[in-house]
């Protein structure tokens, strides 16, 4: 099964991913990013695109390796990532369904002031391209196509994550971790999505 966390910058995608990693046995975090990165680094300037999804490479280069993982891997595939161009999730996710593969997915939302909050808790003012993205990112992902969406402004992650599982048949492991330790996993996590740890 591949359970695929959507939402815009911000939403807590990550956070989520990581969360139900913890507590699903025999469960793996793929972020679809990683090889984004990669080409990014590898194409001239002059032809870069501004957002790797554009490249067709990394959509089919995603869905091949999904579908690889998904044949060869027995347990939960956790996959955050923003998705809201519905040609886009139809080359990747579409696929994926169309090979029998079963996907749940999620798409977290919640409105433009806890965004930006949560933005800001990550440390990013005004300016980056993530807080730049966001209007239009909730517009599209409120739309019919990126059900199911779940609204999180008024929930905790352990209720995310709990909610994800009960809509998913699947049965999470107790979570025996004080605050405290939530609180430095979560930040470790966070950093590590701002690049400042490796």
């Amino acid at each position: 099964m591949i359970i695929w966390i959507n939402g815009t910058f911000g939403s807590g995608k990550s956070t989520t991913a990581y969360e139900l990693q913890r507590r699903i046995r025999s469960s793996f975090v793929y972020d679809p990013e990683r090889f984004g990165y990669v080409l990014m680094r590898n194409v001239p300037k002059e032809i870069a695109k501004s957002d790797f999804q554009d490249y067709p490479l990394w959509r089919e280069a995603n869905y091949q390796l999904l579908k690889q993982i998904s044949q060869d891997y027995k347990g939960t595939i956790i996959v955050p990532m923003t998705l809201t161009n519905e040609i886009y999730f139809n080359e990747i996710i579409g696929k994926l369904k169309n090979d029998g593969i079963e996907i749940k997915h999620y798409t977290l939302m919640a409105t433009e002031k806890t965004i930006e909050k949560r933005l800001r808790q990550r440390f990013e003012g005004k300016r980056p391209w993530a807080y730049q993205q966001m209007e239009a990112r909730l517009k599209s992902l409120a739309s019919d196509f990126f059900k199911e969406q779940i609204m999180t402004d008024h929930m905790s992650v352990d209720e995310v994550v709990a909610t994800i599982a009960k809509r998913s048949g699947v049965k999470l492991l107790p979570d025996r971790r004080t605050k405290i330790k939530k609180r430095v996993d979560r930040l470790i996590i966070s950093l590590k999505e701002m690049g400042l740890l490796k």
